[in-house]
């Protein structure tokens, strides 16, 4: 067993996580989006906290997952940004026709600077490989997609930490 922890910032605790379609378009598509990064999902709840709602308090989600279950699923994974990486997520972000079958999806981040980038790709400002090669300049955090309720079985929720906001 290959057991790992995965982290999930949302403003609220989330024990029985779902598949949910998003209101607007995201990396990997629709699903619930992990991290191994704690800091990372700490600072999604920070940037959230000017929502309209006004919220006073968020959540680091903390689960467990057997890594070797998540790589002999139906899984697509990057180690780093590629041109295939590039192609799937420009997919996801353009064409709302686009669906993928993968339980999970595992790759970079498109965080505020590799988001910045990505821009510039999408505006035809840098090609496919200069943003490559940009990309791999930056250190870059994980996100694991859960994309199916199957998926999401395999994932053992530990705790949540509390965020005061």
């Amino acid at each position: 067993m290959n057991k790992i922890k995965l982290y999930h910032g949302s403003l609220e605790c989330i024990s029985q996580p779902e598949i949910r379609e998003p209101n607007r378009t995201l990396d990997y598509g629709c699903g619930f989006y992990t991290t191994t990064n704690y800091q990372q999902a700490e600072d999604w709840v920070l940037r959230h906290r000017n929502d309209k709602q006004k919220p006073t308090v968020g959540y680091v989600n903390e689960y467990e997952i057997d890594l070797d279950e998540v790589r002999t699923a139906n899984c697509l994974w990057f180690d780093a940004p590629t041109e295939k990486w590039v192609d799937f997520v420009y997919a996801n972000r353009n064409d709302r026709s686009f669906k993928h079958d993968y339980d999970f999806v595992y790759g970079p981040v498109a965080n505020d600077k590799v988001y910045a980038a990505f821009t510039l790709y999408e505006a035809g400002l840098l090609s496919k490989q200069e943003l490559i090669a940009e990309l791999k300049t930056y250190v870059l955090v994980d996100q694991l997609l859960f994309h199916t309720p199957q998926s999401l079985q395999l994932l053992t929720f530990i705790d949540a930490k509390e965020i005061r906001l």
